[in-house]
């Protein structure tokens, strides 16, 4: 029984960890690689140092028709790694509709990949949740998890340039107000440093 109850008390303690970062202000909802220099204004899009986004992958989306990431070049994507047993990934779904429905004219791309979930299990949730922008089928795809992490747990999303650099990089829960900054300030700004080629 004492197993039992270590096992529970290890996993309440990840779930606490993965959602500790809910409050912006705190500074560590980020990667340190791609927080705003120091001295940047608070407005910035993109920091000068950002890193490409490693976009040469093709997923299934739940209709099983292969997306090749590279077609999203042009447009500010916001890449979410999730799955549909992630109590923090349920929070931000409903923020992630909002932003495509409010941004997505303005060329913003939400973009779900689902890390584990078969199809099964993920077409009828992505029908029960209402999700309104482009879900992709995860499973079997670390290598996809490796360009963008290490990913240790779920959710990480990921905010990528019009010109396919990795802007921000969000670990656990975060906050919507966060969110909706970032995208305002790339969709208005475009991205601070030359293109990527």
């Amino acid at each position: 029984m004492s197993i039992r109850w270590a096992i529970a008390a290890v996993g309440a303690l990840a779930l606490a960890l993965l959602t500790l970062n809910a409050t912006p202000e705190w500074g560590f909802h980020r990667d340190e690689a791609s927080a705003a220099p120091t001295g940047a204004p608070a407005t910035y899009a993109c920091p000068a140092a950002a890193k490409p986004a490693n976009l040469n992958f093709t997923l299934k989306d739940i209709n099983n028709t292969e997306v090749p990431l590279a077609s999203l070049k042009g447009k500010v994507v916001l890449l979410d790694f999730w799955a549909t047993w992630c109590g923090p990934c349920k929070i931000e779904i409903p923020w992630f509709i909002e932003f495509q429905q409010k941004y997505g004219k303005d060329g913003l791309q939400v973009v779900g990949v689902s890390v584990d979930d078969t199809i099964d299990k993920l077409k009828p949730y992505v029908a029960q949740m209402k999700m309104n922008y482009l879900v992709l089928q995860g499973l079997d795809h670390d290598d996809l998890q490796d360009a963008f992490g290490p990913i240790f747990g779920i959710p990480v999303t990921v905010l990528i340039s019009r010109d396919g650099r990795m802007c921000t990089k969000h670990t656990g829960l975060s906050s919507k107000d966060a969110f909706e900054h970032e995208i305002k300030s790339l969709l208005e700004r475009g991205s601070s440093g030359p293109p990527v080629v």
